[in-house]
């Protein structure tokens, strides 16, 4: 006797199926309506409705069931990025040596994102977003969790990097550290605003941009420490 096929069963998968890519492309379009107006307004300055009805959709309620709440919406948009230029930064790392100077360790973080914000063009918001993010306690901590904890290959750049600075005290790695993600976030959003309005940069594009940021980071890492 011929075995039968339920019919039933392969038209429920494809319905699942469909429904699952119709919830990952409203997801989707909620992060990137999401990211452009906490870029322009601010994290707390915007409601779920405004999100909602940003990225036409008919419930004001979508933001709310797929994000339990606003720092959830957050880390979704950092781990998103984060996750796009993990590889770019594991395809470097693959390269470095126990030779490896500070300046390569440092290109090592700079390099990947300023190629994503390339990548993004003038739709790139990101690093205005990030900017919003470091001026309360609470969104910086998930900005570098998911930056560098969250991150096996910005962490293992990180190692590189202070190992490259033995005479450096530990107390200051953790104070220059600190300043250097504090520049990059605030140089990368002036320079992505400067892109976004049509404006004249300090740069011509990204990747010369990089080049600058790079320049001041290892001054940063670097400068002399005075005794006592």
């Amino acid at each position: 006797m011929a075995d039968t096929v339920d019919v039933s069963s392969i038209g429920g998968r494809e319905q699942r199926s469909t429904q699952g890519r119709k919830a990952r492309a409203t997801k989707e379009l909620l992060l990137d309506t999401a990211e452009r107006l906490f870029a322009e307004n601010g994290i707390y300055a915007v409601s779920n409705r405004q999100i909602a009805d940003a990225a036409g959709q008919g419930n004001p309620a979508v933001v709310g069931y797929y994000y339990d709440s606003r720092l959830d919406l957050v880390r979704a948009l950092v781990e998103r990025f984060n996750l796009r230029i993990e590889p770019a930064r594991e395809a470097m790392l693959d390269k470095m040596n126990h030779d490896t100077r500070l300046r390569q360790w440092i290109e090592c973080q700079v390099f990947v994102i300023t190629q994503r914000f390339a990548e993004l063009g003038t739709s790139s918001c990101f690093a205005r977003f990030c900017a919003h993010l470091i001026s309360a306690p609470e969104l910086r901590s998930i900005l570098l969790h998911e930056s560098l904890v969250a991150s096996p290959s910005s962490l293992l750049t990180y190692q590189g990097l202070v190992e490259s600075l033995p005479y450096l005290p530990v107390e200051l790695r953790t104070e220059r550290a600190e300043c250097a993600f504090f520049v990059t976030v605030g140089m990368c959003a002036n320079f992505e605003r400067a892109l976004a309005s049509g404006a004249p940069g300090t740069r011509a594009d990204w990747d010369d941009f990089a080049v600058g940021l790079v320049d001041v980071l290892v001054g940063i890492w670097t400068a002399p420490v005075t005794p006592g």
